[in-house]
């Protein structure tokens, strides 16, 4: 893996590289409260497999630009700097593969430039506009939901996290984990990550933008590109209903759902994950639309 730095639409993001530069490009689009480590299972068995793997913090995030203000951090500016990587690479192409907020990055990217994507995998996070559905509609999501009505608040959810050297977000991870996801060393390097100048803020910012700053509106919310959803059934905050939902939108989707995995199904089913990223693992949970 190399460390380096890319300019995309205004800001400067560190993107972690791997493998041949003449492979397919492949971008890893982490989620909350993550940064690039979180494909750490990952990084190094795409690249094997050929792929040019890059993997940004993506903006707030850790070693990136973490502009001040909601605005810059709402979902077509996000979806702006996926597409400015790709331009980066010098390609017109990419397979976006996204982790929770990651994965609502790139189901947008998705919707908005169909043209710049090879083929979409996401996991745990279903079409935001399933989403935003249930978030008014379905009191069960609504309740799961609870932490983003919290996160509007100015200030507070700050300053509350940042207590105890951030023991309320390690604690977060590992209850709604399976026992050893995230060890010791794993949550220092979040830590790390996590109290750098302006990082949580931004983190949050991300959520604020959500609700404040709508995306463009699009004559079609439907997915033409190859989609594949991976699901981890045992999610603390996000209802297994919205998956066939989102593959409802898509012309040619997948679901796969991971019946022991939780919201952090990257890291506990690695393995398997591995091979779907790759497109070569099809298994009796494949549902297909």
């Amino acid at each position: 893996m190399t460390h380096t730095f890319i300019e995309t639409n205004g800001v400067q993001l560190h993107v972690v590289q791997a493998g041949p530069s003449d492979g397919p490009l492949m971008i890893l689009l982490h989620g909350f409260p993550e940064f690039w480590y979180g494909w750490r299972h990952q990084i190094d068995t795409l690249a094997e497999a050929g792929f040019w793997v890059w993997v940004p913090d993506q903006r707030g995030y850790n070693l990136s630009d973490k502009p001040t203000g909601i605005a810059v951090y709402s979902i077509d500016t996000l979806v702006a700097d996926v597409i400015g990587l790709i331009d980066a690479a010098g390609r017109q192409k990419a397979v976006i593969v996204g982790h929770d907020w990651g994965a609502a990055v790139a189901w947008w990217t998705a919707v908005v430039y169909p043209e710049r994507i090879e083929r979409l995998v996401v996991l745990n996070v279903p079409h935001p506009t399933v989403m935003q559905r249930f978030a008014r509609r379905d009191l069960g999501q609504m309740l799961r939901s609870w932490y983003i009505g919290f996160f509007q608040i100015p200030c507070l959810p700050e300053r509350i996290f940042r207590l105890s050297n951030w023991a309320l977000l390690a604690r977060t991870l590992r209850s709604s984990s399976q026992s050893g996801t995230f060890t010791d060393a794993d949550l220092q390097h979040y830590r790390t990550a996590w109290s750098k100048p302006g990082a949580f803020i931004a983190m949050v910012n991300w959520y604020r933008a959500a609700l404040q700053k709508l995306p463009v509106r699009q004559a079609s919310i439907r997915v033409t590109v190859p989609a594949l959803l991976i699901w981890g059934t045992r999610d603390q905050f996000l209802k297994r209903e919205m998956a066939p939902l989102s593959i409802d939108l898509c012309d040619n989707g997948r679901v796969v759902f991971f019946e022991d995995a939780t919201h952090w199904v990257q890291h506990e089913e690695a393995k398997r994950v591995n091979e779907l990223i790759k497109g070569e693992e099809r298994e009796e949970g494949d549902e297909r639309k």
